[in-house]
């Protein structure tokens, strides 16, 4: 069994001065078939983490091939150990390809987490066409944040990412929040050092929604770390968003008020009909949500009482209005966040069930096929405020929440990543791109505008221009969408960081089936693709523009 104990970053500058003073390439590790059976046993000092841990282990080390057979790897399984022995293990899945380009790539999960990001992943929105970033030559890895979803959520992967019962344990809470990242990226280097027998020159991050949030941690959090992010629709003040979540579940488990699927779909074409053509064309995207002046009311039933086929009740008409407009918080919290913003478009934008309204209303506790912010917002509630798992989270009031107020505040202070001064990331050349849909129904576009809007009012437009992107996709929402953006991000970064590159005149596709291939101009906030002339499904038919 191999026990390593180091410091990470000494080592590495012994390893790389032992290899240029010539030593025998005998003892050069060699990344090949050999090298990675040698892995399996292999150990690390918790001295050697920059968090406490207990130390990390390999489960296994096995050499594959990459999907589609582009290139031989080595797949490094593990578990990184806590301290409290009643936490769970933070498991992680590192890939170290046999062509390497002497890149990593740490990928950020979603929700809840609670499934191992393995290195066969992508970034979020992914390029049509193009090999894994592992098939590219990176290494990459990820985890499962510090804990297992189990039954029933692991009946369906897409709500694995529901299971918030870890939250009960408060080192697995604050792995869940960001420790783990930190704890699995310095598991991850050591691994790369050992195996290549040097260091990651360049190390990114990418992930979107909790991923995106963990992006942004990483970048606020560990500057040093990382050398680029790539933060997709990041749910970056995740505290402060489980209120909003509880305000509109809420409203929507009052009688009468929740919207049924055939309701969502009546809502999401109306405001389709009233504000598609405000960008010169109809192509069944809203691409500049500013100018849409469409109101739920105008679906108004007669008398507003009984909801019909072609219209809504009153009741149904203030859960979405609720939806669409800001919770404003009347309390101090520890993060000093002042509430959340309402959403840009009002519902049906994915019409996935899961992502959007779900198919049933609002209870607690909370049930698959819910809305997706309900369960979250149950969850929340049960498992990290009251750590109660029957109390009743729809009568806590997120406005009021009378004896549980300092809890929420405590939360915020922990999960709420907000810092707006990136200085030692940029000072370093540490270069971020954000990306989110105008159509996002489970985070707000508004929220990123928000962040982002603060980071260049703290740092100064010019400094902030010099290492961040901001982009918004229309008609792209959480995960999926009408417009399902596809784009080389992680190319468009390595570029940056390392060339000099500016990312420019930037195209991003749609990966839908019915629509693929179809383009738009992947426009900086708060510029939006315009319609002049040409094929509607060519980007070189619209320009960026400004109000």
């Amino acid at each position: 069994m191999k026990f390593l104990s180091l410091k990470v970053f000494p080592l590495s500058g012994v390893l790389l001065l032992a290899a240029c003073a010539g030593v025998p390439s005998s003892t050069v590790p060699q990344p090949d078939k050999q090298g990675c059976t040698a892995l399996q046993g292999w150990q690390l000092a918790a001295a050697d983490v920059g968090l406490p841990t207990s130390g990390a282990k390999v489960d296994s080390a096995d050499w594959l091939t990459v999907p589609a057979g582009q290139g031989d790897y080595c797949r490094v399984q593990g578990r990184i150990l806590p301290v409290d022995p009643a936490a769970p293990p933070i498991r992680f899945d590192l890939g170290l390809p046999a062509g390497w380009n002497g890149k990593s790539l740490h990928l950020g999960g979603g929700g809840y987490n609670g499934t191992v990001i393995v290195a066969t992943g992508d970034v979020p929105a992914p390029p049509l066409d193009m090999p894994s970033p592992l098939a590219r030559g990176y290494a990459v890895f990820g985890s499962d944040s510090g804990h297992e979803a189990a039954p029933p959520y692991t009946a369906d992967p897409a709500t694995r990412s529901l299971d918030g019962r870890f939250l009960q344990n408060d080192e697995a809470l604050r792995n869940f929040a960001g420790d783990a990242l930190k704890k699995t990226r310095d598991v991850a280097t050591a691994l790369q050092i050992t195996f290549y027998g040097k260091p990651p020159t360049r190390r990114y991050f990418a992930g979107g929604s909790t991923g995106g949030r963990e992006a942004l941690a990483v970048v606020q959090r560990w500057p040093d770390d990382y050398d680029g992010a790539i933060s997709a629709y990041p749910a970056w003040n995740a505290a402060t968003l489980d209120l909003a979540f509880g305000r509109i579940s809420r409203a929507m488990a009052r009688p009468g008020a929740y919207l049924d699927p055939a309701a969502q779909a009546l809502l999401y074409q109306a405001q389709i009909s009233a504000c598609d053509a405000d960008d010169g064309v109809r192509d069944g995207l809203i691409s500049h949500p500013e100018a849409c002046r469409f109101t739920p009311i105008k679906l108004r039933c007669a008398r507003g009482k009984t909801p019909g086929a072609q219209c809504l009740s009153d009741a149904q008409i203030a859960a979405v209005t609720t939806m669409a407009t800001p919770l404003t918080l009347r309390y101090p919290v520890a993060s000093g966040e002042k509430g959340y913003p309402g959403f840009n478009v009002l519902s049906g934008a994915d019409l996935r069930g899961f992502l959007g309204w779900g198919e049933q209303a609002p209870t607690s506790p909370g049930q698959l096929g819910q809305p997706y912010m309900a369960q979250f917002w149950d969850s929340w509630v049960r498992y990290a405020v009251t750590r109660d798992p029957g109390f009743d989270a729809l009568s806590l009031d997120p406005a009021q929440p009378g004896s549980r107020t300092a809890r929420i505040s405590a939360l915020t202070g922990l999960q709420d990543v907000n810092q707006t001064d990136l200085s030692r990331f940029a000072g370093r050349g540490g270069k971020l791109i954000v990306l989110h849909g105008a159509a996002d129904a489970l985070v707000s576009t508004r929220a990123t505008i928000d962040y982002m809007g603060r980071v260049r009012a703290r740092m100064g437009e010019p400094t902030a221009t010099e290492f961040s992107r901001f982009y918004v996709v229309p008609g792209y929402g959480h995960v999926f969408g009408a417009f399902l953006a596809s784009w080389d991000s992680l190319t468009a970064l390595d570029r940056w960081v390392v060339d000099g590159v500016v990312p420019a005149q930037q195209i991003v596709a749609d990966a839908n089936s019915a629509t693929r291939g179809r383009s738009r101009p992947l426009c900086e906030y708060p510029a939006w693709p315009r319609y002049r002339s040409g094929d509607v499904n060519a980007a070189s038919s619209f320009a960026c523009v400004r109000d």
